[in-house]
């Protein structure tokens, strides 16, 4: 299982970090974006929020429709389709083209989460499909450590027309877009597809799948096909506050810089402690 973890897991948390991103960046935007196009606090929440609602209609169609054509290949639709409208949102002009980038970005994200679960269930038999997951899930505070500085930096970005603001949000979201691609050629359908697997690790893993194929999954698409109680953008039955200082953390952290501070040095330190707290957690339920 090795040669599989280290093969999958650094690319699909990948994919997490840059979903991660995609979604998060519009609070550094929100910083200069505002007065640029004449956006208040009501229509930056609104907006902000509504992403949320088109995820969750959205993610009972998708995930019907991720189990009849594959996981890798939805995977890499909504990555190009995200990554699209992610950058597209850098030329918004209004508080109502912003409102309708945002759903949009929802509607083209929803099902991902429940699509890297149903492909890990491809791969990992279920005995060891909650360790898996658990080192997926860290990849959301380390894109936080990544995205802080990196949003920062191409916030200062200026030419060209566009304004540092779009300048990010247009960056931002050409690695979805074009890992969207990446994807289809990296990740094979299964083990019988592995090439870079031998033979006989082959027929041992396809077998170990097809022995736990009736034991209790961490999340089973046939079982929950369409609620998205299992998506951590909804645990709880509500968002989580992690959301909701990924939506708020630099605009809230935006008071230090009068004591000289940079906003995206402060919004990193909030994921320190995500991160630390996320590494915590896994290390205690892998030895439960």
């Amino acid at each position: 299982m090795r040669r599989v973890r280290w093969r999958l897991l650094p690319f699909l948390a990948l994919l997490y970090v840059v979903a991660y991103l995609d979604r998060v960046n519009i609070s550094f935007a929100k910083l200069t974006m505002s007065g640029a196009i004449g956006i208040d606090d009501e229509a930056y929440a609104f907006g902000a929020g509504i992403f949320f609602i088109g995820y969750f209609l959205f993610e009972v169609p998708s995930n019907v429709i991720l189990e009849r054509v594959g996981a890798r290949r939805w995977i890499a639709r909504i990555l190009v389709t995200w990554g699209l409208i992610s950058s597209a949102t850098a030329f918004v002009t209004g508080p109502a083209s912003f409102v309708g980038m945002r759903f949009l970005l929802g509607v083209a994200e929803a099902g991902f989460f429940p699509g890297i679960l149903l492909y890990l269930t491809y791969w990992f038999p279920s005995a060891t499909r909650a360790s898996v997951v658990g080192w997926l899930m860290v990849a959301l505070p380390v894109s936080g450590l990544i995205g802080s500085p990196l949003s920062g930096e191409l916030m200062r970005l200026n030419g060209w027309g566009l304004q540092g603001w779009q300048w990010m949000l247009l960056v931002e979201g050409l690695p979805a877009f074009v890992l969207g691609f990446v994807c289809l050629r990296v990740l094979p359908d299964g083990p019988t597809d592995a090439k870079w697997l031998p033979p006989d690790e082959r027929e041992w893993l396809t077998a170990a799948l097809d022995s736990h194929a009736d034991k209790p999954a961490l999340i089973s698409v046939h079982h929950h096909p369409v609620w998205p109680k299992n998506d951590p953008n909804f645990k709880n039955g509500g968002i989580t506050e992690g959301k909701i200082v990924a939506c708020l953390g630099p605009i809230v952290a935006k008071g230090a810089t009068e004591a000289g501070i940079h906003v995206d040095t402060v919004a990193t330190d909030f994921t320190s402690d995500g991160l630390a707290k996320a590494l915590a957690e896994f290390y205690a339920s892998a030895r439960s």
